[in-house]
């Protein structure tokens, strides 16, 4: 399933009626994904299921926004992003009150697993979108560049910078 591009025949009524099986199905498809690439961007479980069921609920209200240039699925996915990007910044405003959690010592792989997280935060949010959406969620470039709205070789860019960057930062 990593990498494969799902495209369901999926269709939204242009009569106005409700979406709701149409965005139900999508959901069925590709919550279990949108739920980790949210949860990759946010860091908490429960602010990711937010986030999931804000995008399908965005999507539903502003179904006559969708003009079908893109699959509906990479329309939601690109909600879903901005809703995380939002929250990002709403996060960035106020002051934390997260309680620090120190790693344990040597190299187990829940240190790896926490160094990792940890230089995540420090990339760029796009660097760090692009990162989560091909090397977690093995989603193509061609799908990347649709969701961000960039070009396939913008993507290719911000996944190589990404990787030098985390390496960098993990060597330290």
């Amino acid at each position: 399933m990593a990498g494969e591009v799902l495209t369901p025949p999926i269709e939204i009524t242009a009569t106005g009626s409700a979406p709701w099986p149409a965005f139900e199905e999508l959901f069925h498809i590709h919550g279990t994904r949108m739920k980790s690439i949210a949860y990759n961007l946010l860091g908490n479980q429960q602010d990711a299921e937010d986030a999931v069921q804000e995008a399908f609920l965005k999507s539903c209200r502003s179904q006559h926004n969708y003009r079908g240039g893109a699959a509906l699925h990479t329309w939601v996915y690109r909600i879903l992003i901005n809703v995380c990007l939002d929250e990002g910044r709403r996060r960035q405003r106020r002051p934390a009150m997260d309680t620090v959690v120190e790693p344990r010592s040597g190299d187990t792989p829940a240190d790896l697993k926490f160094a990792l997280r940890h230089a995540l935060t420090q990339l760029p949010r796009r660097q760090r979108a692009v990162f989560l959406m091909a090397a977690a969620e093995g989603l193509p470039h061609v799908e990347i560049a649709a969701i961000l709205e960039i070009s396939e070789a913008n993507s290719r860019t911000l996944l190589f910078d990404a990787r030098r960057q985390l390496q960098g930062l993990l060597s330290k």
